[in-house]
């Protein structure tokens, strides 16, 4: 219940935080011998993506890259300790659940004191660019507001809506607009796209969802008519910018970054480059000369160009991390998560396991730029959701069934 505040706050208490929780599993796992765990499917990619990692690793001989393949298991142990020990009650989802709601409703109250007054509590104005920092010095509040909005929000937004009194349909709603206008807000591109199409999967899951998500998306066209006047710096970014960029992709600092990213990958496809393989190989000039094999145009990437810590990409990071292979067992790990999320799914009786599934969704989607998925906070949020998804799901599938869990209307019956 602690890593969702150290994720917010702290780096290192919340890495040492998981760490201590998959030791404790294990050892919970040895005193009572049971070890079945081991045997599900998601178990089995993640310990092939590991090892694949390790061997790429042990390739490269560098041994900074080699301890840290070794520790990589810890991350995976996260969503083992949460499906088969830590949330196996509901009283403990509830309150998981009751912790992300809080969060998020703090740090709502944040961005707006900031945007209103200048400062957030703490004394921190908005970044340079615009950007409302909410609870937080850095501009980081976009990513960690997508987390906790999905969890924590929505979940009483679907409440409310499923209530017969009208009241409780308009604060369901009003909260939900409260909350798509705060991202808005905060100004950063990636987190608002992937926020709406979050909130487009839950339309297309939710049949009441439907008309709020059409007010959501008038709601956000208006906001964003009205930035120019209520906040030139984040138009400038949130609209502006972003154009500019989808415009230019190929030369924009993401397009410089997937171009390298995916060279590499393409001259290191069986065994990648070990952990931290980019980092230690994007300052070189790197050319690939796989696509001219099939008459297309050879890539090239200058040493200075699409260098950075890790390539904004979870795929591409794992592609040069351990390979093709890697890539593959890391897309059957996600697909072992969310078909174990989907099996018996009704979003209206289990409206917390479709907004799980639906952060999984947004938060694994391939197609956007992305931290580093090997460091927190970033591997806690996600190991934790897939963890949290999975006991939700299992629960609700050991669950009795309820009689008219899918509304029906007398017409149709």
């Amino acid at each position: 219940m602690l890593l969702p505040f150290f994720m917010f706050f702290s780096r290192a208490l919340c890495d040492i935080t998981a760490t201590v929780l998959g030791c404790l599993f294990l050892l919970q796992s040895g005193l009572t011998g049971q070890w079945q765990w081991l045997r599900k499917p998601w178990v089995l990619a993640a310990a092939a993506l590991c090892a694949l990692s390790l061997i790429s690793s042990v390739h490269m001989q560098n041994m900074g890259a080699i301890a840290q393949a070794a520790c990589l298991p810890r991350l995976f142990l996260i969503t083992a300790a949460t499906e088969n020990w830590v949330l196996t009650r509901n009283n403990r989802r509830l309150l998981l659940s009751g912790v992300f709601l809080l969060l998020a409703v703090w740090l709502i109250s944040q961005c707006w004191e900031q945007y209103f007054t200048g400062t957030n509590l703490i004394g921190a104005p908005a970044w340079l660019d615009g950007s409302l920092t909410g609870p937080f010095i850095k501009p980081r509040a976009g990513f960690t507001f997508l987390m906790l909005f999905f969890p924590g929000i929505m979940p009483v937004v679907l409440y409310a809506l499923k209530r017969r009194s009208c009241v409780a349909k308009l604060a369901g709603v009003a909260l939900l607009l409260l909350s798509v206008l705060t991202m808005v807000f905060i100004g950063q591109r990636m987190s608002t796209v992937l926020m709406m199409f979050g909130l487009f999967l839950t339309a297309l899951m939710v049949r009441q969802f439907r008309w709020p998500f059409v007010g959501v998306i008038l709601g956000m066209i208006a906001a964003l008519i009205s930035l120019p006047l209520l906040s030139p710096p984040t138009y400038a970014k949130l609209v502006i910018k972003f154009s500019d960029q989808l415009q230019h992709f190929s030369t924009s600092d993401y397009g410089q970054l997937f171009k390298k990213a995916t060279i590499m990958v393409l001259n290191h496809p069986v065994l990648g480059l070990g952990m931290d393989g980019f980092r230690n190989f994007c300052h070189l000039s790197l050319q690939s000369n796989v696509p001219a094999l099939v008459g297309l145009p050879s890539l090239e990437s200058p040493a200075p160009l699409g260098c950075n810590i890790h390539p904004h990409n979870y795929y591409l990071q794992i592609a040069t991390t351990a390979g093709l292979p890697g890539l593959f067992a890391f897309c059957a790990l996600i697909f072992f998560w969310l078909r174990a999320g989907w099996q018996r799914l009704n979003p209206i009786q289990h409206s917390k396991q479709a907004m799980l599934l639906v952060m999984c969704c947004t938060v694994l989607w391939p197609i956007t730029s992305t931290s580093a998925f090997f460091t927190f906070p970033t591997a806690g949020w996600i190991f934790l959701f897939a963890g949290w998804l999975l006991a939700e799901s299992k629960a609700n599938a050991d669950a009795p069934a309820t009689v008219n869990a899918c509304p029906i209307s007398e017409k149709q019956t």
